[in-house]
C-alpha cells in the first residue's frame, strides 16, 4: 500500500512539474548584446537580469498571459505580451537608447534645435530631475544644479535669488516659456508658486545672452518651459508633507474645448504655519507662508500647424518672519519686530504664428506685480508693470540660418522710498539679428547682435559669437563670446537695503554695468561594450565687468554703500559634469565648479562677499524594477564664503565653513496611476548657526533701542553691547532648516 501511495505521489509531482514553463531570451542594443538589463513580469515580483551575453531566463511560470518588460537605465523601456500554453517561450528585445542630449531646446538660439546641434551650450533638466528631491518651488529645486546656487538674502523673511557662476541674482534672467516674466521685484519674490508638476523641462544658459534676451541676461538665464496640454494626464495631483509641517499641493487637469482648443489648468498651494526656533534667538528659523498660484494654458489648433498658445498665472502670497510673539497687530510698528510681505501678481504670455508664407511669430508677455511689505517699522510699497512683445522671423537660405527680430519692452516701477520720487516709466525698442552659418558638416559659426534704445542711456549694442566644432559624433567643442549691459533698479534687487539697521548710501548717479564674457565648452560621450556609457561636460569662463555696482558692507559697518566701482570686477572659473549609467542599473551624476569672483579698485583686489570658491553636486539613482522601488540620493557641497560682519569685535565667523545638504528618497510606483514617495532632507542636520554664537546680530534689540553711537555715527561698545553691533539679519548663507522627514504621493488619471 505504501508503494502505491509513493507511486501516486511521484505521478502527481511529475504532472505538476510539467505544468510549469520558462521564458528564455536575449536583449540587444544596436545589434550588440546588452548585459545586466532588467527583465521582469509586470504586476509581480518575478524578475531577472541578463548575463554578460545578454541572455535571461524566467522560470517556474504557470500557463497564462504575461507582460514582460525589459529596461536598462539610459534606454527606453520596452514591453512584450506573451501567452504560455504547453511549451517554453523565447523572446528577443532590442532596446533603444534614450539620450537626454538629443532633447529639443529653444533657449540658446530662440529656435527649436537638438541639444547636440546647438552652438550654445544649454543644460536641460527634466521632470525626472525635479522628482529626485521634491521641493515646493523652483528656487529650492535648483540647489542640485552645478554652478547654480539659490542664495538666501535675509534670515527673517527668507527671500532669495539665483546665483550662476558666482554672479548675484540680478544678473540672472528667468523666463517662462521664453518670455521675460521673472525680473525686478519678482526676482526676489516671484520664483515661488510655479507648479513643478506643470514643468516640461528647465533650460539653463551660463554666460551672457543679451543679444537675444536683452539687458538682464548678463550672467545667464533660466528658461522654465511648461507642458503642452496634449502631453499631460486628464487629471494629476502631487502633494507632500514634511516633518516641519510644510504642506505642498500641486493639482491640475486638461480638457478639450471644442474641436480646436485644449486647456491645461494647474494649481499650487503651499502652507507653513509653525513658529520654529531651534537656534533659540526668539526669531523664526523659517518664514511662515501661505501661498496660492493658479496657472492656465490654452493651445489652439490652426491650419498648416501654425502655433497659437496663451497662458496666464495668478499668484498671491502672505509671508512673515520675525520675533515669535509677532502677529499682524504689530505690523509696521516698533514694539515687536517682524517682516511681513503681501504679494499679488498676475502674468500673461503667448505665442502666435502669423498667417504668412514665411515663418513669423509674435510673442508677448505682461506682468503686474504689487507688493505691500514692512520690514520692522519700515514700509516698502511697490508696484511694477512689465509689458513685452516681439516679432521673430525665421529664415533659412543656403547654409545660412537667419533669425531676425524686433522687440518693444515697457517698464513701470514705483515705490514709496526716497530713491523713487516719481514713477520710473520707460519704453525700450530693440532689434536683433542672428545668423548661424554652416561652414562644414562638422563646423558652424553663429553671429548675433542686438540694438536697444534706452532714453536714459542711449543706444546699447550687444554683439555675440558662438563657434561649434564637432570632430566626431561623440565630441563637441563650443566657444562663446558676448557682451552684457544691465540697468540697475536698486531697491527691487537689493533686499538688504530695506531690512536691518544699516543705512543705505548712494554716493553717485549709478551708471549701467557692462560686461564681456568668454566661455569654452567641451562635451564628450563615451560608450562601453558592456552597455555602460558616460557623458563628460567641461566649461571654462571669464567675465569682465566695468561700472560694476557692488554693495559695500566693509567701509562702514552701519552703512550699505552703493556706487559704480572705480575699477573692474571679474568672474572666472571652470566646471565639470559627469553623467554615468552603470551596468548595475545605477544612474549617477556628479559635478563641480571652482570660481574666483572678485573686484579690483585702486589696485586692491577683494573677494566678493557671499560667494563660494568651489561647489559640487551629485545624484545617484537606482530602480529595482521587479519591486517598483527607486532610490534617489542627492546632495550639494559649498566651500567657504566671505560673510558680512558688523565690526572688528563681531564674534561671528568671517568665513563660512564648507557645508553640505544631502537628501535621500524612496519611491514606489507599483500601484495603478499612483506613486508613493518619502525620505529624509538634510541628512547631516546642517544649519549655519553651528560654530557661531548667534546668526542674527542683536536679535534681542531689533529696533536698536539700547545701542549707543559716537559723534561719527559708529557704535560704541557697552556692557549691554560688548561687540558694538546693531540689529542685522543679513549674515546668512544657507537655510536654517535641519533634518526632517517628508512623505508624499502622486496620482494621475489618463
Amino acid at each position: 500500500m505504501k508503494l502505491i501511495n509513493y507511486i501516486i505521489f511521484l505521478l502527481i509531482t511529475s504532472a505538476t512539474a510539467q505544468t510549469t514553463y520558462k521564458i528564455q531570451g536575449k536583449v540587444f542594443s544596436e545589434g550588440a548584446p546588452l548585459p545586466y538589463a532588467n527583465i521582469y513580469i509586470e504586476n509581480s515580483i518575478k524578475g531577472s537580469t541578463t548575463n554578460s551575453e545578454g541572455v535571461f531566463t524566467l522560470q517556474d511560470l504557470q500557463p497564462g498571459t504575461y507582460t514582460i518588460a525589459a529596461s536598462f537605465t539610459g534606454f527606453k523601456l520596452q514591453k512584450k505580451t506573451i501567452t504560455i500554453q504547453n511549451k517554453d517561450q523565447n523572446l528577443v528585445f532590442n532596446l533603444i537608447e534614450s539620450d537626454a542630449l538629443s532633447e529639443v531646446i529653444v533657449t540658446g538660439t530662440l529656435k527649436a534645435v537638438s541639444r547636440l546641434e546647438s552652438a550654445v551650450p544649454v543644460e536641460v533638466y527634466s521632470t525626472t530631475f525635479l522628482k529626485k528631491n521634491p521641493t515646493p518651488n523652483i528656487f529650492e529645486a535648483l540647489q542640485n544644479v552645478n554652478g547654480v546656487r539659490p542664495q538666501l538674502n535675509c534670515n527673517v523673511c527668507n527671500t532669495g535669488d539665483i546665483h550662476i557662476n558666482g554672479l548675484e541674482g540680478p544678473y540672472t534672467l528667468v523666463l517662462i516659456d521664453g518670455m521675460p516674466i521673472v525680473s525686478g521685484l519678482s526676482t526676489v519674490y516671484g520664483l515661488s508658486g510655479i507648479p513643478n508638476s506643470l514643468i516640461e523641462q528647465i533650460e539653463i544658459v551660463k554666460g551672457p545672452a543679451s543679444s537675444l534676451y536683452g539687458s538682464e541676461a548678463v550672467g545667464g538665464l533660466i528658461n522654465i518651459i511648461t507642458k503642452h496640454p496634449d502631453n499631460v494626464p486628464h487629471f494629476f495631483a502631487d502633494t507632500f508633507l514634511t516633518g516641519w509641517g510644510e504642506l505642498n499641493l500641486d493639482a491640475g487637469f486638461k480638457a478639450k474645448v471644442g474641436e480646436k482648443a485644449s486647456v491645461l489648468v494647474g494649481t499650487n498651494y503651499f502652507r507653513f504655519n509653525e513658529r520654529i526656533d531651534n537656534n533659540n534667538d526668539n526669531f523664526t528659523d523659517l518664514t511662515l507662508q501661505d501661498r496660492i498660484s493658479v496657472f492656465q494654458k490654452w493651445d489652439f489648433k490652426r491650419a498648416h500647424n501654425r502655433k497659437f498658445s496663451v497662458a496666464g498665472r495668478y499668484f498671491y502670497e502672505d509671508r512673515w518672519g520675525g520675533e515669535l510673539q509677532w502677529n499682524k497687530n504689530f505690523r509696521g510698528g516698533d514694539e515687536v519686530y517682524g517682516e511681513s510681505i503681501y504679494t499679488s501678481r498676475f502674468e500673461l504670455l503667448g505665442n502666435y504664428q502669423l498667417p504668412l508664407s514665411e515663418k513669423v511669430n509674435f510673442q508677448f508677455s505682461y506682468s503686474d506685480h504689487d507688493q505691500n511689505s514692512v520690514y520692522g517699522n519700515t514700509p516698502y510699497i511697490a508696484q511694477q508693470r512689465i509689458g513685452y512683445g516681439q516679432f521673430i522671423w525665421d529664415k533659412t537660405l543656403s547654409n545660412h540660418d537667419f533669425l531676425v527680430g524686433a522687440a518693444l519692452r515697457y517698464n513701470y516701477y514705483n515705490d514709496n522710498t526716497t530713491a523713487t520720487t516719481i514713477a520710473d516709466e520707460t519704453t525700450i525698442p530693440s532689434v536683433f539679428v542672428q545668423d548661424e552659418i554652416t561652414l562644414h558638416s562638422k563646423q558652424s559659426l553663429l553671429l548675433g547682435t542686438r540694438l536697444d534704445y534706452d532714453s536714459r542711456h542711449g543706444t546699447i549694442f550687444t554683439p555675440r559669437l558662438a563657434y561649434k566644432f564637432k570632430p566626431t559624433d561623440t565630441d563637441i567643442i563650443r566657444l562663446n563670446a558676448g557682451t552684457g549691459f544691465r540697468v540697475v533698479n536698486l531697491f527691487t534687487e537689493e533686499h538688504a537695503a530695506l531690512t536691518g539697521a544699516r543705512d543705505v548710501v548712494i554716493e553717485e548717479t549709478l551708471n549701467p554695468e557692462k560686461s564681456f564674457n568668454l566661455t569654452l565648452n567641451y562635451l564628450k560621450k563615451l560608450y562601453l561594450k558592456n552597455g555602460m556609457y558616460f557623458t563628460f561636460d567641461t566649461s571654462a569662463w571669464y567675465t569682465h565687468f566695468t561700472n560694476a555696482i557692488i554693495p559695500d558692507y566693509d567701509s562702514n559697518p552701519n552703512l550699505i554703500i552703493y556706487d559704480n566701482l572705480d575699477g573692474y570686477s571679474t568672474s572666472k572659473g571652470f566646471s565639470f559634469n559627469v553623467d554615468a549609467v552603470f551596468a548595475s542599473g545605477i544612474k549617477a551624476s556628479i559635478g563641480g565648479t571652482h570660481q574666483d569672483v572678485s573686484q579690483t579698485e585702486n589696485d586692491i583686489t577683494t573677494r566678493q562677499i557671499l560667494t563660494e570658491r568651489f561647489s559640487g553636486v551629485w545624484s545617484f539613482s537606482y530602480k529595482h524594477y521587479p519591486t517598483h522601488l527607486t532610490l534617489d540620493y542627492t546632495g550639494s557641497l559649498y566651500g567657504p564664503m566671505r560673510l558680512p560682519l558688523l565690526s572688528d569685535l563681531d564674534p561671528r565667523q568671517d568665513y563660512s565653513p564648507t557645508w553640505s545638504i544631502q537628501n535621500i528618497q524612496l519611491t514606489f510606483d507599483g500601484l495603478n496611476n499612483l506613486e508613493l514617495y518619502g525620505g529624509v532632507k538634510n541628512l547631516l542636520n546642517w544649519t549655519p548657526n553651528k560654530g557661531n554664537p548667534f546668526i542674527i546680530a542683536r536679535a534681542d534689540d531689533p529696533f536698536d533701542e539700547n545701542v549707543d553711537f559716537d559723534a561719527s555715527g559708529d557704535v560704541i561698545a557697552t556692557a549691554d553691547n560688548p561687540y558694538a553691533l546693531t540689529f542685522d539679519p543679513s549674515y546668512v548663507y544657507g537655510p536654517n532648516q535641519g533634518i526632517r522627514l517628508f512623505f508624499g504621493m502622486r496620482y494621475h488619471f489618463n
